[in-house]
């Protein structure tokens, strides 16, 4: 949701079920994720996969190439904290697919 202008700032709560990831993506003024529950992983473009647990922040630089979701067998929620530059916080991509979700 954006917030009352001249504020930029956007935030949501993201529940991932076991499996479940974002598309590959990108964000103008770069993300804060903060793990609350769960254990997920995230993979900048071109960077081994990382896992992540509940109390992790984890900040994605603006214009980097990244994906994040579930492992395979848990589930992991967290909250997503970006700014929208000229209206826009995020560009969606292709898919990632399941080799990649699976590689190391």
């Amino acid at each position: 949701m954006l917030s009352a202008e001249p504020s930029r700032v956007t935030a949501a709560a993201v529940t991932f079920e076991p499996g479940a990831r974002t598309n590959w993506h990108t964000h103008p003024l770069g993300q804060l994720l903060i793990v609350t529950s769960g254990k997920g992983w995230t993979q900048c473009e071109g960077e081994p996969r990382v896992e992540i647990h509940a109390g992790d922040s984890i900040w994605c630089p603006p214009g980097h190439k990244h994906w994040h979701g579930a492992t395979s067998a848990t589930a992991m929620t967290h909250i997503a904290v970006q700014e929208a530059l000229d209206g826009s916080a995020v560009t969606w991509m292709e898919p990632v697919t399941e080799e990649q979700y699976l590689q190391r």
